[in-house]
């Protein structure tokens, strides 16, 4: 059973005191941010479940599902070769610059981010912890090799070089949506080190689980912290409920700026439903950063 401590319930949406306490709180230095897709949604890439959110209408494939059919690999690749282009020229916004200027300034000690986008790291943010890996990566299952991205995506372009379709949407993964005779058409690659094994995109998928080295890091960064602040996460799956809970446990004030209602705002001392750049870099302006 949680023995989490409840806090206060958090002040109530866009409040200027709420912002206070946000601002107080970086003021003090030290400041963990786990961040969600709702920081990515202002560069473009659509969030599962906040305000332009596909979760309703789109189901992620498996870890499982993956590893299990050729057939939905297949799939998976058909649709992600085509989701890649969108990933690969989105720019970080507003938010992401902001979070890296907390974190040059010192305010910010360390960054764990759920996005698999790369947009931290493009922003300029020191070691991001990427909590669920990176598309930018691509990771053979068979002998661990990795690649890039841009790497197989040249492969897969000249292995389908009749390969035309428009996707109609564009999902967080990078997947998008296609017709079933396109998908059925696709060529995969192998590896070009073992020769044979299977590429993976070097990302955690539903099912599968955060590799335990990681999370461990993670944990000592919130223990390590004097409060945590969460930026753009529903905080609806455990991977990053867990941080906010133990954080809370030790008495650290956490404060969650997200549209929407989140999973962990019961526990948040404030919870400020406002646009995440503008709210981001207001509070870095007013800190100096």
């Amino acid at each position: 059973m949680d023995t989490a401590v409840t806090p206060d319930p958090p002040l109530g949406t866009g409040h200027a005191e709420g912002l206070a306490v946000v601002e107080r709180m970086l003021a003090g230095r030290n400041v963990l941010v786990l961040s969600g897709a709702g920081l990515s949604t202002e560069s473009g890439i659509p969030d599962y479940r906040g305000p332009s959110g596909s979760r309703r209408r789109h189901t992620p494939m498996t870890y499982q599902d993956f590893t299990g059919s050729e057939e939905n690999r297949r799939r998976y690749w058909a649709r992600s070769h085509l989701g890649w282009e969108s990933i690969g020229l989105a720019r970080p916004n507003a938010g992401h610059r902001a979070v890296t200027r907390l974190v040059t300034a010192g305010l910010v000690h360390a960054v764990i981010t759920q996005n698999v986008d790369g947009l931290h790291a493009a922003a300029g943010t020191p070691q991001a912890i990427e909590l669920h890996g990176s598309l930018h990566r691509v990771i053979c299952l068979t002998c661990e090799n990795t690649v890039s991205r841009r790497q197989l995506h040249e492969r897969l372009d000249q292995a389908n070089p009749e390969f035309r379709a428009l996707a109609a949407r564009v999902n967080p993964d990078g997947d998008a949506e296609l017709a079933r005779e396109w998908e059925a058409a696709f060529r995969t690659v192998s590896c070009q080190v073992c020769g044979t094994g299977t590429l993976k995109p070097d990302v955690v998928f539903f099912g599968e689980n955060v590799p335990k080295p990681r999370v461990a890091h993670c944990f000592d960064l919130v223990d390590a912290a004097s409060a945590l602040l969460v930026t753009g996460s529903s905080l609806t799956v455990m991977s990053g409920l867990r941080f906010v809970r133990h954080a809370a446990k030790q008495g650290k004030p956490v404060a969650v700026v997200n549209q929407g209602p989140t999973r962990g705002d019961d526990l948040a001392a404030v919870h400020l439903d406002l646009p995440l750049g503008e709210t981001l870099t207001g509070l870095a302006d007013r800190l100096g950063a």
